[in-house]
């Protein structure tokens, strides 16, 4: 069965943390509403969706990816770059530990699950402002015996690697070139994305299908003439604080 783990908007979301954006006004009912919204379409597409309530504590604690990453054999708990953020990993912890060994990243390093992208027994982790060297390291350690190898990737134009690119299946990956360096994926099938949608690299694959922002329409023409099966959401208030559709649940398969 594959699992959807969310966690509900906070109110105190327009407080979150942000790098690449200027601040602006967030609409905490319209963004509850888009949340919803993501939740079913994950529900439609066969996940079963297990919501943590809303943390006030937290203003980006609706981004739940950041705080775990979730193989097949265990789950890693990061330690984010973002300090504020960490408290956020508690809850996310308990819900995962059902399913999963927690294996935990340790002091000095620093990694977040939005600089990781995972083909096959292969994980891309992004060097970028919120994940360094030691936490790709770190987690390099903690997947090898279980099969994996840790590829770096530079990441210079935007908050996370998925923020530029993100997995598509059959060996492709959507990716905005300019923002990180792409020789590491040279051995993949790059389709580029549009002059006009830079942000849209960020794209999240359930089953055969692909969800992407409705904000992207160029996007969702290329994909859907690449052969791809499309389904766009209006995630546009968690774009004002540099979130996207991979970052907002974490998905995994389980027996249970």
């Amino acid at each position: 069965m594959l699992i959807a783990l969310t966690r509900g908007v906070s109110s105190t979301l327009g407080d979150c943390e942000l790098q690449n954006l200027e601040r602006q006004p967030i609409d905490i009912a319209r963004a509850i509403e888009q949340h919803r919204a993501y939740e079913r379409c994950l529900a439609e597409l066969g996940a079963r969706v297990l919501s943590l309530p809303a943390d006030a504590r937290f203003p980006d604690g609706v981004f739940v990816e950041d705080p775990a990453i979730v193989l097949d054999e265990i789950a890693v708990m990061t330690r984010m770059g973002a300090e504020s953020r960490r408290g956020e990993a508690e809850s996310i912890a308990e819900a995962l530990a059902q399913f999963r060994p927690l294996h935990r990243i340790q002091e000095p390093a620093t990694l977040e699950g939005g600089d990781v992208m995972r083909i096959g027994k292969t994980l891309y982790a992004g060097l970028s402002r919120r994940t360094n060297s030691e936490g790709i390291r770190q987690l390099g350690e903690l997947v090898r015996p279980f099969g994996y190898q840790v590829t770096p990737v530079s990441v210079h134009g935007c908050l996370h690697l998925k923020s530029a690119c993100c997995y598509l299946g059959e060996d492709t990956v959507l990716a905005n070139r300019a923002w990180i360096d792409p020789a590491p994926l040279e051995k993949l099938k790059i389709i580029d994305v549009p002059n006009e949608e830079a942000r849209s690299a960020n794209v999240l694959r359930v089953g055969n299908t692909l969800i992407l922002p409705s904000a992207f329409p160029k996007t969702r023409d290329l994909l859907t003439q690449a052969g791809f099966q499309v389904r766009t959401v209006d995630v546009s208030e968690f774009a004002k604080a540099e979130g996207g559709v991979t970052c907002t649940s974490l998905l995994f398969e389980t027996d249970t």
